[in-house]
Protein backbone atom coordinates (compact mmCIF):
# COMPACT_ATOMS: atom_id res chain seq x y z
CA UNK A 1 0.00 0.00 0.00
CA UNK A 2 2.96 2.18 0.94
CA UNK A 3 4.41 1.30 -2.31
CA UNK A 4 0.94 2.80 -4.21
CA UNK A 5 1.15 5.62 -2.32
CA UNK A 6 5.00 6.16 -3.47
CA UNK A 7 4.28 5.67 -7.02
CA UNK A 8 1.23 7.47 -7.02
CA UNK A 9 2.89 10.63 -5.04
CA UNK A 10 6.25 10.23 -7.73
CA UNK A 11 3.38 10.56 -10.28
CA UNK A 12 1.80 13.29 -9.32
CA UNK A 13 5.09 15.01 -8.92
CA UNK A 14 5.95 14.12 -12.31
CA UNK A 15 2.81 15.59 -13.52
CA UNK A 16 3.68 18.82 -12.05
CA UNK A 17 6.98 18.79 -13.17
CA UNK A 18 5.77 18.12 -17.05
CA UNK A 19 2.90 20.66 -16.27
CA UNK A 20 5.56 23.29 -15.45
CA UNK A 21 8.49 22.30 -17.98
CA UNK A 22 5.10 22.55 -21.02
CA UNK A 23 4.19 25.42 -19.32
CA UNK A 24 7.71 27.10 -19.02
CA UNK A 25 8.27 26.15 -22.44
CA UNK A 26 5.02 27.81 -23.77
CA UNK A 27 6.41 30.67 -22.23
CA UNK A 28 9.60 30.53 -24.07
CA UNK A 29 7.68 29.94 -27.41
CA UNK A 30 5.42 33.41 -26.99
CA UNK A 31 8.70 34.58 -26.22
CA UNK A 32 10.53 33.64 -29.11
CA UNK A 33 7.01 34.36 -31.67
CA UNK A 34 7.11 38.10 -29.90
CA UNK A 35 11.18 38.28 -31.34
CA UNK A 36 10.42 36.19 -34.43
CA UNK A 37 7.73 38.93 -35.35
CA UNK A 38 9.93 41.87 -34.38
CA UNK A 39 12.43 40.40 -36.65
CA UNK A 40 10.11 40.40 -39.43
CA UNK A 41 9.25 43.68 -38.81
CA UNK A 42 12.77 44.56 -38.70
CA UNK A 43 13.42 42.61 -41.79
CA UNK A 44 10.12 44.39 -43.44
CA UNK A 45 11.72 47.94 -42.29
CA UNK A 46 15.33 46.82 -43.87
CA UNK A 47 13.61 45.44 -47.08
CA UNK A 48 12.31 49.29 -47.28
CA UNK A 49 14.94 51.04 -46.81
CA UNK A 50 17.15 49.19 -48.79
CA UNK A 51 14.09 49.59 -51.27
CA UNK A 52 14.04 53.36 -50.90
CA UNK A 53 18.31 53.17 -51.03
CA UNK A 54 17.98 51.80 -54.11
CA UNK A 55 15.19 54.11 -55.60
CA UNK A 56 17.23 57.21 -54.15
CA UNK A 57 20.77 56.11 -55.95
CA UNK A 58 18.85 55.67 -59.43
CA UNK A 59 17.45 59.21 -58.76
CA UNK A 60 21.09 60.23 -57.69
CA UNK A 61 22.56 58.34 -60.75
CA UNK A 62 20.05 60.10 -63.03
CA UNK A 63 20.28 63.43 -61.67
CA UNK A 64 24.06 62.88 -61.92
CA UNK A 65 23.88 61.57 -65.02
CA UNK A 66 21.89 65.07 -66.28
CA UNK A 67 23.82 67.36 -64.42
CA UNK A 68 27.29 66.06 -66.04
CA UNK A 69 25.10 66.52 -69.48
CA UNK A 70 24.49 70.11 -68.36
CA UNK A 71 27.96 70.56 -67.74
CA UNK A 72 29.24 68.91 -70.89
CA UNK A 73 27.17 71.40 -72.90
CA UNK A 74 27.26 74.53 -70.85
CA UNK A 75 31.01 73.79 -71.86
CA UNK A 76 30.00 73.08 -75.31
CA UNK A 77 28.12 76.10 -75.58
CA UNK A 78 30.77 78.36 -74.33
CA UNK A 79 33.49 77.04 -76.42
CA UNK A 80 30.74 77.81 -79.37
CA UNK A 81 30.60 81.07 -77.79
CA UNK A 82 34.69 82.08 -78.16
CA UNK A 83 34.90 80.25 -81.81
CA UNK A 84 31.95 82.99 -82.85
CA UNK A 85 33.07 86.09 -81.23
CA UNK A 86 36.12 85.61 -83.25
CA UNK A 87 34.09 85.28 -86.48
CA UNK A 88 32.90 87.93 -88.56
CA UNK A 89 32.16 86.26 -91.58
CA UNK A 90 28.12 85.67 -91.67
CA UNK A 91 29.15 83.24 -94.09
CA UNK A 92 31.78 81.37 -91.77
CA UNK A 93 29.44 81.82 -88.76
CA UNK A 94 27.59 78.76 -88.98
CA UNK A 95 30.78 76.25 -89.80
CA UNK A 96 31.77 77.18 -86.07
CA UNK A 97 29.04 74.26 -85.16
CA UNK A 98 31.18 70.50 -85.44
CA UNK A 99 29.97 67.38 -84.88
CA UNK A 100 31.73 67.13 -81.66
CA UNK A 101 29.89 70.22 -80.10
CA UNK A 102 26.35 68.84 -80.93
CA UNK A 103 27.27 65.55 -79.07
CA UNK A 104 28.56 67.31 -75.81
CA UNK A 105 25.16 69.20 -75.83
CA UNK A 106 23.19 65.75 -75.96
CA UNK A 107 21.88 65.87 -79.98
CA UNK A 108 23.10 63.79 -83.06
CA UNK A 109 21.79 65.80 -85.75
CA UNK A 110 21.22 69.52 -86.90
CA UNK A 111 19.74 72.21 -89.22
CA UNK A 112 19.95 75.72 -89.95
CA UNK A 113 17.74 77.73 -92.01
CA UNK A 114 17.21 80.89 -93.09
CA UNK A 115 13.91 82.18 -94.38
CA UNK A 116 12.73 86.25 -95.28
CA UNK A 117 9.60 87.39 -94.51
CA UNK A 118 8.67 88.60 -98.06
CA UNK A 119 9.28 84.68 -99.06
CA UNK A 120 8.02 81.90 -97.33
CA UNK A 121 11.10 79.70 -98.82
CA UNK A 122 13.71 78.09 -96.62
CA UNK A 123 17.40 77.50 -97.14
CA UNK A 124 19.70 75.14 -96.03
CA UNK A 125 22.60 77.19 -94.50
CA UNK A 126 24.47 74.40 -92.49
CA UNK A 127 23.46 70.84 -91.50
CA UNK A 128 25.56 68.32 -89.25
CA UNK A 129 24.89 64.71 -89.26
CA UNK A 130 23.21 64.33 -92.71
CA UNK A 131 24.88 63.77 -96.10
CA UNK A 132 24.73 65.95 -98.90
CA UNK A 133 21.99 64.03 -101.08
CA UNK A 134 19.51 63.45 -97.55
CA UNK A 135 20.21 67.32 -96.66
CA UNK A 136 19.18 68.67 -100.29
CA UNK A 137 16.34 65.76 -100.23
CA UNK A 138 15.06 67.35 -96.58
CA UNK A 139 15.51 70.73 -98.19
CA UNK A 140 13.45 70.16 -100.63
CA UNK A 141 10.64 68.45 -98.58
CA UNK A 142 10.68 71.07 -96.38
CA UNK A 143 9.33 73.68 -99.19
CA UNK A 144 6.62 71.11 -100.00
CA UNK A 145 3.00 71.99 -99.45
CA UNK A 146 1.73 73.86 -96.03
CA UNK A 147 5.58 72.99 -94.13
CA UNK A 148 6.92 76.46 -94.86
CA UNK A 149 4.07 78.62 -93.40
CA UNK A 150 3.99 76.26 -90.48
CA UNK A 151 7.50 76.77 -89.87
CA UNK A 152 7.80 80.64 -90.51
CA UNK A 153 4.81 81.10 -87.60
CA UNK A 154 7.27 79.64 -84.61
CA UNK A 155 8.37 82.37 -82.58
CA UNK A 156 9.53 79.94 -79.47
CA UNK A 157 10.79 77.23 -78.58
CA UNK A 158 9.01 74.23 -80.86
CA UNK A 159 9.60 70.40 -79.27
CA UNK A 160 8.52 67.16 -80.45
CA UNK A 161 8.20 66.13 -76.17
CA UNK A 162 5.98 68.85 -75.73
CA UNK A 163 2.32 67.73 -74.98
CA UNK A 164 1.00 70.94 -76.47
CA UNK A 165 3.01 69.59 -80.63
CA UNK A 166 1.57 66.17 -80.34
CA UNK A 167 -1.32 67.14 -82.80
CA UNK A 168 0.00 70.05 -84.32
CA UNK A 169 0.45 68.99 -87.89
CA UNK A 170 4.58 70.66 -87.79
CA UNK A 171 5.37 67.90 -85.91
CA UNK A 172 4.79 64.83 -87.98
CA UNK A 173 6.07 66.72 -91.03
CA UNK A 174 9.47 67.59 -89.29
CA UNK A 175 9.58 63.93 -88.55
CA UNK A 176 8.29 62.79 -91.71
CA UNK A 177 11.15 65.44 -93.73
CA UNK A 178 13.84 65.05 -91.27
CA UNK A 179 13.83 61.60 -89.80
CA UNK A 180 14.01 62.52 -86.31
CA UNK A 181 12.56 60.94 -83.42
CA UNK A 182 12.55 63.97 -81.28
CA UNK A 183 13.87 67.54 -82.26
CA UNK A 184 13.43 70.55 -81.13
CA UNK A 185 13.10 74.04 -83.33
CA UNK A 186 14.15 77.39 -82.02
CA UNK A 187 13.71 80.46 -84.33
CA UNK A 188 17.03 83.01 -84.84
CA UNK A 189 16.58 86.12 -83.84
CA UNK A 190 18.53 89.23 -85.16
CA UNK A 191 18.26 92.89 -83.29
CA UNK A 192 17.48 93.55 -87.07
CA UNK A 193 14.53 90.85 -87.00
CA UNK A 194 13.92 87.42 -87.95
CA UNK A 195 16.90 85.24 -89.45
CA UNK A 196 15.92 81.72 -89.64
CA UNK A 197 15.76 79.00 -87.52
CA UNK A 198 17.94 75.68 -85.66
CA UNK A 199 16.50 72.30 -85.70
CA UNK A 200 18.47 69.68 -83.44
CA UNK A 201 17.01 66.26 -82.78
CA UNK A 202 18.05 62.76 -82.33
CA UNK A 203 17.02 59.88 -84.71
CA UNK A 204 17.04 57.49 -82.20
CA UNK A 205 13.54 56.57 -80.04
CA UNK A 206 16.24 55.90 -77.18
CA UNK A 207 17.34 58.64 -77.45
CA UNK A 208 14.62 61.48 -76.27
CA UNK A 209 14.98 65.06 -74.96
CA UNK A 210 16.58 65.53 -71.14
CA UNK A 211 15.15 67.93 -69.08
CA UNK A 212 16.65 71.25 -70.31
CA UNK A 213 17.72 70.73 -73.66
CA UNK A 214 15.32 73.35 -74.88
CA UNK A 215 16.96 75.84 -72.54
CA UNK A 216 20.50 74.69 -74.30
CA UNK A 217 18.97 75.38 -77.47
CA UNK A 218 18.07 78.33 -76.75
CA UNK A 219 20.70 79.46 -75.60
CA UNK A 220 22.65 78.31 -78.88
CA UNK A 221 20.00 80.27 -80.79
CA UNK A 222 21.07 83.41 -79.17
CA UNK A 223 24.26 83.11 -79.28
CA UNK A 224 24.04 82.25 -83.44
CA UNK A 225 22.06 85.58 -83.54
CA UNK A 226 24.26 87.65 -81.49
CA UNK A 227 27.32 86.48 -83.77
CA UNK A 228 25.17 87.18 -86.97
CA UNK A 229 24.44 91.03 -85.66
CA UNK A 230 28.64 91.35 -84.54
CA UNK A 231 28.93 90.29 -88.37
CA UNK A 232 26.49 92.60 -90.17
CA UNK A 233 27.74 95.12 -87.86
CA UNK A 234 31.35 94.88 -88.97
CA UNK A 235 30.38 94.73 -92.26
CA UNK A 236 28.54 97.84 -92.38
CA UNK A 237 31.48 99.70 -90.53
CA UNK A 238 33.90 97.93 -92.76
CA UNK A 239 31.73 98.82 -95.21
CA UNK A 240 31.43 102.68 -94.43
CA UNK A 241 35.02 102.66 -93.82
CA UNK A 242 36.32 101.08 -97.25
CA UNK A 243 33.27 103.89 -98.47
CA UNK A 244 35.23 106.45 -96.29
CA UNK A 245 38.60 105.25 -97.38
CA UNK A 246 37.91 106.13 -101.35
CA UNK A 247 36.30 109.15 -100.80
CA UNK A 248 40.02 110.56 -98.71
CA UNK A 249 41.35 108.79 -101.46
CA UNK A 250 39.65 110.84 -103.89
CA UNK A 251 39.54 114.26 -102.44
CA UNK A 252 43.01 114.09 -101.92
CA UNK A 253 43.45 113.33 -105.23
CA UNK A 254 41.08 116.09 -105.56
CA UNK A 255 43.25 118.32 -103.06
CA UNK A 256 46.52 117.03 -104.53
CA UNK A 257 45.44 118.11 -107.76
CA UNK A 258 44.28 121.55 -106.76
CA UNK A 259 47.38 122.06 -104.32
CA UNK A 260 49.91 120.81 -107.70
CA UNK A 261 47.55 123.46 -109.60
CA UNK A 262 47.97 126.35 -107.10
CA UNK A 263 51.69 126.00 -107.22
CA UNK A 264 51.64 126.19 -110.85
CA UNK A 265 49.81 129.14 -110.77
CA UNK A 266 51.93 130.91 -107.71
CA UNK A 267 54.86 129.68 -110.02
CA UNK A 268 53.63 131.43 -113.28
CA UNK A 269 52.74 134.63 -110.69
CA UNK A 270 56.31 134.79 -109.16
CA UNK A 271 57.78 134.29 -112.65
CA UNK A 272 55.60 137.17 -113.92
CA UNK A 273 56.04 139.39 -111.59
CA UNK A 274 59.85 138.96 -111.48
CA UNK A 275 59.41 139.59 -115.23
CA UNK A 276 57.99 142.51 -115.13
CA UNK A 277 59.64 144.00 -111.61
CA UNK A 278 63.08 143.80 -113.93
CA UNK A 279 60.87 144.93 -116.54
CA UNK A 280 59.99 148.03 -114.44
CA UNK A 281 63.81 148.55 -112.95
CA UNK A 282 65.07 149.85 -116.41
CA UNK A 283 62.74 152.35 -117.37
CA UNK A 284 62.34 153.39 -113.83
CA UNK A 285 66.42 153.59 -113.55
CA UNK A 286 66.79 156.08 -116.21
CA UNK A 287 63.39 158.28 -115.37
CA UNK A 288 65.33 158.91 -112.02
CA UNK A 289 68.43 159.48 -113.80
CA UNK A 290 67.29 162.03 -116.05
CA UNK A 291 64.64 163.48 -113.43
CA UNK A 292 68.34 163.92 -111.05
CA UNK A 293 70.19 165.72 -113.73
CA UNK A 294 67.79 167.64 -114.17
CA UNK A 295 67.71 168.70 -110.86
CA UNK A 296 71.36 169.30 -110.77
CA UNK A 297 70.50 172.17 -113.32
CA UNK A 298 73.55 171.12 -115.07
CA UNK A 299 71.97 172.08 -118.73
CA UNK A 300 70.56 175.35 -117.08
CA UNK A 301 68.53 176.72 -114.97
CA UNK A 302 65.10 175.72 -114.29
CA UNK A 303 61.84 177.78 -113.29
CA UNK A 304 60.83 176.84 -109.75
CA UNK A 305 57.86 175.35 -111.19
CA UNK A 306 59.41 172.66 -113.25
CA UNK A 307 61.80 171.72 -110.25
CA UNK A 308 58.76 171.21 -107.93
CA UNK A 309 57.37 168.68 -110.68
CA UNK A 310 61.45 167.16 -111.38
CA UNK A 311 61.29 166.62 -106.93
CA UNK A 312 57.70 164.83 -107.54
CA UNK A 313 58.79 162.56 -110.23
CA UNK A 314 62.04 161.63 -108.05
CA UNK A 315 60.12 160.87 -104.62
CA UNK A 316 57.90 158.96 -107.20
CA UNK A 317 60.30 156.54 -108.77
CA UNK A 318 61.79 156.76 -105.77
CA UNK A 319 58.45 154.52 -104.30
CA UNK A 320 58.69 152.64 -107.36
CA UNK A 321 61.72 151.58 -107.21
CA UNK A 322 61.29 150.38 -103.85
CA UNK A 323 58.09 148.32 -104.87
CA UNK A 324 59.62 146.95 -107.38
CA UNK A 325 62.40 145.40 -105.03
CA UNK A 326 59.92 144.45 -102.74
CA UNK A 327 58.08 142.45 -105.58
CA UNK A 328 61.22 141.30 -106.28
CA UNK A 329 62.19 139.92 -102.63
CA UNK A 330 58.78 138.56 -102.06
CA UNK A 331 58.97 136.79 -105.76
CA UNK A 332 62.66 135.04 -104.93
CA UNK A 333 61.44 134.24 -101.55
CA UNK A 334 58.70 132.62 -102.85
CA UNK A 335 60.60 130.41 -105.73
CA UNK A 336 63.26 129.35 -103.09
CA UNK A 337 65.67 131.53 -104.90
CA UNK A 338 66.70 133.98 -102.47
CA UNK A 339 69.76 133.83 -100.79
CA UNK A 340 70.42 134.55 -97.02
CA UNK A 341 73.10 134.45 -95.36
CA UNK A 342 72.91 133.33 -92.09
CA UNK A 343 74.90 133.73 -89.19
CA UNK A 344 73.77 134.43 -84.99
CA UNK A 345 71.85 137.99 -84.59
CA UNK A 346 71.54 139.39 -81.16
CA UNK A 347 67.84 140.39 -81.69
CA UNK A 348 68.66 143.08 -78.84
CA UNK A 349 71.06 144.96 -80.65
CA UNK A 350 69.19 144.73 -83.75
CA UNK A 351 66.31 145.72 -81.85
CA UNK A 352 68.43 148.89 -80.43
CA UNK A 353 69.38 149.99 -83.88
CA UNK A 354 65.92 149.98 -85.64
CA UNK A 355 64.92 152.27 -82.64
CA UNK A 356 67.90 154.48 -83.24
CA UNK A 357 66.96 154.54 -86.74
CA UNK A 358 63.83 155.44 -86.46
CA UNK A 359 64.02 157.58 -83.38
CA UNK A 360 63.71 160.71 -85.16
CA UNK A 361 59.97 160.14 -86.21
CA UNK A 362 59.03 158.84 -82.94
CA UNK A 363 59.91 162.06 -81.39
CA UNK A 364 58.20 164.16 -83.82
CA UNK A 365 55.24 162.69 -82.97
CA UNK A 366 56.11 162.20 -79.34
CA UNK A 367 55.54 158.71 -78.99
CA UNK A 368 57.47 156.99 -76.52
CA UNK A 369 59.72 153.73 -77.18
CA UNK A 370 59.68 150.82 -74.08
CA UNK A 371 62.03 148.33 -74.89
CA UNK A 372 61.84 145.16 -72.36
CA UNK A 373 65.05 142.41 -72.94
CA UNK A 374 65.55 139.80 -70.83
CA UNK A 375 69.40 140.23 -69.27
CA UNK A 376 70.38 136.93 -71.24
CA UNK A 377 68.75 136.43 -74.21
CA UNK A 378 70.28 133.58 -76.79
CA UNK A 379 71.15 134.43 -80.25
CA UNK A 380 69.23 133.99 -83.51
CA UNK A 381 70.40 131.77 -86.65
CA UNK A 382 69.11 134.42 -89.41
CA UNK A 383 70.44 136.77 -92.03
CA UNK A 384 71.18 140.51 -90.26
CA UNK A 385 69.95 142.63 -92.73
CA UNK A 386 66.33 141.08 -93.70
CA UNK A 387 65.48 140.65 -89.54
CA UNK A 388 66.32 144.36 -89.86
CA UNK A 389 64.12 144.69 -92.41
CA UNK A 390 61.30 142.94 -90.12
CA UNK A 391 61.47 145.51 -87.30
CA UNK A 392 61.66 148.36 -89.68
CA UNK A 393 58.24 147.48 -90.83
CA UNK A 394 56.58 146.72 -88.12
CA UNK A 395 57.60 149.50 -85.63
CA UNK A 396 57.14 151.73 -88.51
CA UNK A 397 53.54 150.54 -89.30
CA UNK A 398 53.38 150.65 -85.52
CA UNK A 399 54.64 155.12 -86.01
CA UNK A 400 52.33 155.23 -88.37
CA UNK A 401 49.19 154.02 -86.20
CA UNK A 402 49.37 155.52 -82.80
CA UNK A 403 48.23 158.71 -81.33
CA UNK A 404 50.89 161.48 -81.45
CA UNK A 405 52.32 162.26 -78.07
CA UNK A 406 50.53 159.48 -76.06
CA UNK A 407 51.37 157.00 -78.56
CA UNK A 408 53.63 153.99 -77.07
CA UNK A 409 55.52 151.51 -78.67
CA UNK A 410 56.88 148.24 -76.50
CA UNK A 411 59.32 145.37 -77.57
CA UNK A 412 59.73 142.54 -76.00
CA UNK A 413 61.52 139.07 -76.14
CA UNK A 414 61.25 135.78 -74.60
CA UNK A 415 63.08 132.45 -75.12
CA UNK A 416 60.34 129.45 -75.66
CA UNK A 417 62.04 126.13 -76.44
CA UNK A 418 63.90 126.33 -79.22
CA UNK A 419 62.51 129.62 -80.17
CA UNK A 420 63.44 133.34 -79.56
CA UNK A 421 59.53 135.05 -79.71
CA UNK A 422 59.47 138.87 -79.94
CA UNK A 423 56.48 141.05 -79.44
CA UNK A 424 56.17 144.20 -80.64
CA UNK A 425 52.81 145.98 -79.25
CA UNK A 426 51.52 149.67 -79.65
CA UNK A 427 48.08 151.48 -78.28
CA UNK A 428 47.13 152.59 -82.21
CA UNK A 429 44.23 152.03 -83.60
CA UNK A 430 44.14 148.82 -84.12
CA UNK A 431 42.04 146.82 -86.25
CA UNK A 432 38.94 144.39 -86.56
CA UNK A 433 39.65 140.12 -86.80
CA UNK A 434 38.69 140.36 -90.36
CA UNK A 435 41.78 142.80 -91.07
CA UNK A 436 44.22 140.84 -88.85
CA UNK A 437 43.29 137.78 -90.68
CA UNK A 438 44.01 139.22 -93.97
CA UNK A 439 47.17 141.91 -92.81
CA UNK A 440 49.99 139.09 -93.87
CA UNK A 441 47.97 139.37 -97.94
CA UNK A 442 49.69 140.99 -100.71
CA UNK A 443 48.48 143.93 -101.41
CA UNK A 444 46.36 144.00 -98.64
CA UNK A 445 45.76 147.90 -96.94
CA UNK A 446 43.49 148.05 -94.00
CA UNK A 447 41.05 150.93 -94.54
CA UNK A 448 41.03 153.52 -92.22
CA UNK A 449 41.45 157.20 -91.99
CA UNK A 450 45.16 157.03 -92.05
CA UNK A 451 46.14 154.75 -94.84
CA UNK A 452 43.22 156.85 -96.80
CA UNK A 453 46.04 159.53 -96.02
CA UNK A 454 48.82 158.15 -96.66
CA UNK A 455 50.06 155.86 -99.40
CA UNK A 456 50.85 152.55 -99.34
CA UNK A 457 51.87 149.40 -101.59
CA UNK A 458 50.32 146.71 -99.28
CA UNK A 459 54.08 144.73 -99.45
CA UNK A 460 55.46 145.15 -96.13
CA UNK A 461 53.47 142.72 -93.92
CA UNK A 462 54.09 140.31 -97.45
CA UNK A 463 57.48 140.70 -97.57
CA UNK A 464 57.91 140.53 -93.58
CA UNK A 465 55.97 136.99 -93.55
CA UNK A 466 58.53 135.31 -96.38
CA UNK A 467 61.46 136.75 -94.51
CA UNK A 468 59.98 135.00 -91.23
CA UNK A 469 59.00 131.72 -93.09
CA UNK A 470 62.34 131.53 -95.23
CA UNK A 471 64.12 131.59 -91.31
CA UNK A 472 61.66 128.72 -90.50
CA UNK A 473 59.86 131.10 -87.64
CA UNK A 474 56.45 132.02 -87.39
CA UNK A 475 54.49 135.05 -87.16
CA UNK A 476 51.16 136.53 -86.00
CA UNK A 477 49.12 139.71 -85.17
CA UNK A 478 46.41 140.07 -82.08
CA UNK A 479 44.48 142.90 -82.46
CA UNK A 480 41.36 145.08 -81.15
CA UNK A 481 39.73 147.96 -82.70
CA UNK A 482 40.69 151.20 -81.10
CA UNK A 483 43.00 149.21 -78.48
CA UNK A 484 46.48 148.89 -80.46
CA UNK A 485 47.97 146.14 -82.11
CA UNK A 486 50.65 143.45 -81.07
CA UNK A 487 53.17 141.75 -83.99
CA UNK A 488 54.75 138.52 -82.57
CA UNK A 489 57.47 136.73 -84.54
CA UNK A 490 59.70 133.71 -83.19
CA UNK A 491 62.94 132.61 -84.79
CA UNK A 492 64.81 129.54 -84.47
CA UNK A 493 67.82 129.91 -81.40
CA UNK A 494 71.73 129.13 -82.91
CA UNK A 495 72.13 125.71 -81.71
CA UNK A 496 75.47 124.90 -79.75
CA UNK A 497 75.29 128.15 -78.23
Amino acid sequence: MFIFTLLGLLSMAVIILLAFALMMKMRRMEELNKIIAELKKSLDEMDEQAKLIVRTDLELNKTYEELDHRLNALYALQRISRELSRTLDQNQIFRVLRQEHLQEIGFEKMLILSSRQNNSALQLRHQLGFSQEEAAGIEKSLNQGKTPLLINQITATFSSAQKANKDNPLNPALKQACGLDSFVVLPILKKSGHFGFIILGNSAAQAPLAAGDEELITILATQLGQALDNAELFENAYSQHQELEKKVISRTKELSDALDEIKAVSKRKTDFVSAVSHELRTPLTSIKGYASILLSEKSGPLPQEIKERLVKINKHSDELVHMVNDLLDIARIESGKFEMKLEPVDLKETAAGIIDLLGPQMKEKGIAILPEFPARLSPVLADRTQISRVFINIMGNAVKFVPENTGAIKISALESGDFVQVNIADNGIGMSDEDARRIFEEFYRVDNLINQKVKGTGLGLTLVKNIIRAHNGKIWVESKLNQGSTFSFSLPITKGR
